[in-house]
């Protein structure tokens, strides 16, 4: 693999801190290239600019994927990654369905350590804060003719932050607007479901709300997703979230929750869940939490839910679901404890 490094480090420790998350950029960037049907060799080079014409595939038809991981600093100063193949696993899938070729997970999984074993001084040693890793593919020919493209470039590129969301988590039920449909692309992380969502999230934000509960395409009575996040709520002393589908992105988050739900004897119930099921729930108390899970966030709880004109709150104890599988998600991560999954990879 050809390596090019800076000239000169753009790193200080504290030039990300109390900035927008995701807005300062490490040193390097690993770059391949798929052309004449089959992909080029690697390289590593200083982050920035990409040369593109007016004409680019992916400016006029969307064919953008990406995915969102963490490289995280442990107690002895090691370099630890979280399931780095899941993510490779579904960052094919999302290709596949986007009619973009797939990358080889060796290629994908030898570029990433590459990258993060030169820029590893940008990881973050701070218990809350990590080395956020975007790896992401366009559609790179120049033509518009409304055909897949046949040239694709994929790059990782990476930032230090810290925690997504500051501060309690209020949203409100979308009841107009769809993130995903059934037989849509909202199983795969494809950049064009992202840009369609940021409308209703800003007049949601207009209104005081973080962010959204998203609802199904056909009725907007099942609850789907929550902002860029899984959700979860707790019924009693069990987890419950909604069943996996194609308008429902598969979080690796969540998956790793729910065996870590179970492995502690908690159990998951995967199950459509209805708005006005939710609040009867609630008002009975039987429905006492709800959080969301994702990369960025890890797991954040939810202060309240506003769906029509009625506020469901809910407290936030240290006690509670989301702490304790955040604790013990995030001392995997670091390497704070035992990894009983075989999750955590030192890089």
């Amino acid at each position: 693999m050809k390596v090019e490094k800076v000239k000169q480090s753009r790193w200080n420790k504290d030039s990300w801190r109390n900035t927008e998350f995701g807005s300062v950029f490490s040193d390097h960037m690993f770059v391949v290239k798929y052309k004449d049907g089959q992909w080029q060799k690697g390289e590593i080079k200083p982050y920035g600019t990409i040369n593109i014409l007016p004409s680019l595939h992916s400016l006029h038809y969307g064919q953008s994927i990406f995915e969102g991981m963490k490289a995280y600093k442990g107690p002895k100063d090691e370099t630890f990654l979280f399931r780095p193949d899941q993510n490779a696993k579904r960052f094919n899938k999302s290709a596949a369905r986007m009619c973009m070729p797939e990358i080889p997970e060796d290629l994908f999984l030898e570029g990433l350590y590459e990258l993060l074993k030169l820029d590893e001084k940008w990881i973050p040693k701070e218990a809350s804060s990590a080395l956020y890793i975007r790896p992401f593919m366009f559609a790179s020919s120049n033509f518009i003719k409304a055909n897949p493209s046949d040239e694709y470039t994929f790059i990782i590129i990476t930032c230090p932050v810290q925690a997504y969301y500051k501060g309690e988590v209020h949203v409100k039920v979308e009841s107009n607007f769809t993130r995903a449909a059934a037989g849509g692309t909202g199983a795969a992380k494809a950049a064009g479901n992202y840009g369609a969502s940021f409308y209703p999230a800003k007049k949601a934000q207009e209104n005081g709300f973080q962010q959204l509960i998203w609802t199904d395409g056909n009725h907007h009575q099942f609850i789907e997703e929550s902002g860029t996040m899984n959700i979860f709520f707790r019924r009693k002393n069990e987890l419950v979230t909604p069943p996996l589908s194609d308008s429902i992105l598969p979080g690796i988050t969540r998956d790793s929750l729910i065996k870590l739900a179970e492995h502690h004897g908690i159990p998951c119930v995967q199950e459509k869940i209805g708005l006005e099921s939710l609040v009867l729930a609630h008002k009975s108390g039987n429905i006492t939490e709800a959080f969301g899970a994702g990369t960025a966030a890890t797991v954040a709880s939810i202060n309240s839910i506003t769906y029509k004109e009625e506020k469901l709150s809910f407290e936030v104890n240290d006690d509670g679901f989301a702490n304790k599988l955040k604790t013990e998600l995030q001392d995997i991560q670091y390497g704070r404890t035992e990894d009983p999954f075989g999750w955590r990879i030192t890089v």
